[in-house]
């Protein structure tokens, strides 16, 4: 997409549109009308920033995919494993306000379009890092990393994991603590 302010700025109004929308209703009954009139802008300006609701969706909950990739890697040295940086608990923690957005976006074992956003981002940051100071299985731990946090989040999102949003901080943190650690132990 351009960085033309204009069309930053149209994008944003579309974006709030959006999370206000769907706070009154799921993303499945908005319709593109609705979401317009909302905005204040006209639906071909709609169609030529977004091919539909879900791509603008997605890129409405892509500061979530950036949120949760800076929360997990928010801790330099070595880790707590049994403690969850604070980015990552203040992250489950403000989730809750569109949630239903997220569920709509984000499928049981993390599929769905903001799942496979969320695995990309998450597993090139991983990767980077972990070749970044030559930890062995940078690929295979980054991937698993990935796909842990994206279905794990999607889960508890969906009801599947029972957990407060700090107990699932926690939770997922250990286990993604204990795969990076398992890295070193897979090649020998």
């Amino acid at each position: 997409m351009t960085s033309d302010p204009r069309a930053e700025r149209t994008r944003a109004k579309l974006r709030r549109a959006l999370f206000d929308e769907c706070a009154r209703r799921p993303l499945a009954e908005v319709g593109v009308a609705s979401l317009v009139r909302t905005a204040g802008v006209g639906r071909a300006t709609f169609y030529l920033h977004y091919n539909d609701l879900e791509a603008l969706a997605v890129d409405a909950c892509a500061d979530v995919v950036r949120d949760a990739v800076d929360a997990l890697h928010a801790w330099r040295g070595r880790p707590d494993p049994a403690s969850a940086p604070d980015a990552l608990l203040s992250f489950f923690a403000g989730l809750r306000p569109h949630t239903s957005l997220y569920r709509a976006l984000l499928s049981p074992g993390g599929g769905g379009p903001l799942g496979l956003v969320l695995h990309r981002d998450l597993r090139a940051r991983s990767l980077s890092e972990r070749q970044l100071v030559g930890a062995p299985e940078a690929p295979l731990v980054a991937s698993a990393v990935a796909a842990t946090f994206a279905g794990v989040l999607a889960d508890w999102l969906h009801g599947l994991v029972e957990a407060t949003p700090e107990e699932i901080a926690h939770k997922v943190w250990r286990l993604l603590v204990a795969l990076h650690a398992s890295g070193s132990r897979i090649g020998t």
